[in-house]
């Protein structure tokens, strides 16, 4: 028997352990993929976070890895239009394929049942992976499979987030994003690259808002109740256009609250669980709120554009897969930049 290395969640309630597994083996329509890189991201963590019980629907042991990048290695029978050999990113939202939203290009909103890899079903953070089925491949071209593996959520999330937003945030607009981490700093490059906006960023140290800067954001302050009269005060008292919440805390959903204009939007794309009280004598008037789930594929090819023309770049830490338990120790201690 052929083995490999995995990054598997085995136990609820412990982390991440690094163990030889049985290598797969394509099936009928599927295809056997050599990872070249994986992203690690918190929704790993959330995952791994969540009490076992009836309540909890992940199936273990489970590889994790949700953000992949490979070189197809093997085709199952019948599968076509993929060649061996060729580099690829994998889409993770994966639907059924058949209800109306799938037929829309909507598979991360799929009717039936999402099916993530190293969410639903064993992931990229191993040495092979199946894809279940080929269209669920986005050709990567020449581009970095480490630089451009997290293109697939940490990239695709914040499109599928900006992207309805595109046509409010015209000149004279201001758009703040809470939270400059593995999302949020794509977010900032994405604004950037599409928008006329003025782009504020807000996150909790000096060298966060440093980077926020390198990235693009056109102002930068520490995300705390100061940040209202900072942001009020470039806007003429107006607030911000759009909020882009990359955390989704209760503190900075409180925050976005605060700071949102009338006719403005509050998008949340972060995980923290927080809330925003959503009512008429809560919010100001035309103010909408919009909660992302991941994006489509045909959004995923756009950022794939994006990046090819130099306009994104995921900033990025490399380990080995014997790392991992290290990856996982240091985003909980907040100690990861990229």
């Amino acid at each position: 028997m052929a083995t490999m290395k995995a990054v598997q969640y085995v136990t609820f309630g412990a982390g991440a352990e690094v163990r030889e597994v049985e290598k797969p083996t394509p099936g009928p329509g599927e295809v056997l993929l050599k990872v070249t890189a994986a992203g690690a991201c918190h929704s790993d963590q959330f995952i791994m976070g969540m009490p076992a019980g009836p309540e909890n629907p992940y199936r273990l042991p489970l590889t994790l890895g949700h953000e992949g990048a490979g070189i197809v290695e093997a085709l199952g029978p019948g599968t076509k239009n993929v060649e061996v050999g060729e580099a690829v990113l994998v889409f993770g939202p994966q639907g059924c394929g058949r209800c109306h939203a799938c037929a829309a290009g909507n598979e991360n909103n799929c009717e039936n049942f999402m099916d993530a890899p190293g969410i639903n079903h064993h992931g990229a953070m191993a040495e092979y992976m199946i894809v279940k089925d080929v269209r669920h491949l986005v050709p990567l071209g020449d581009l970095d499979p480490i630089a451009s593996a997290s293109l697939t959520d940490a990239g695709l999330t914040p499109y599928h987030a900006i992207k309805p937003a595109v046509t409010r945030l015209i000149p004279g607009t201001t758009a703040v994003v809470i939270g400059v981490g593995g999302l949020g700093h794509v977010g900032v490059q994405i604004l950037k690259a599409m928008t006329s906006t003025r782009i504020v960023a807000l996150d909790v140290s000096a060298d966060k808002l440093a980077f926020a800067r390198e990235v693009g954001a056109d102002e930068a302050f520490i995300s705390d109740e100061g940040a209202i009269a900072q942001v009020r005060a470039l806007t003429g008292g107006r607030g911000a256009d759009v909020v882009f919440d990359f955390v989704g805390a209760q503190p900075t959903l409180d925050l976005a609250h605060a700071l949102v204009a009338v006719m403005g939007e509050v998008v949340i794309v972060g995980v923290a669980q927080g809330s925003i009280p959503v009512g008429y004598l809560t919010m100001k008037f035309d103010t909408s709120v919009r909660v992302v789930n991941w994006g489509t594929r045909a959004e995923l090819m756009e950022v794939v554009e994006l990046a090819r023309r130099g306009a994104v770049a995921i900033h990025t830490e490399e380990f080995t897969l014997d790392q991992a338990t290290e990856i996982y120790e240091r985003m909980h201690a907040g100690t990861l930049r990229r």
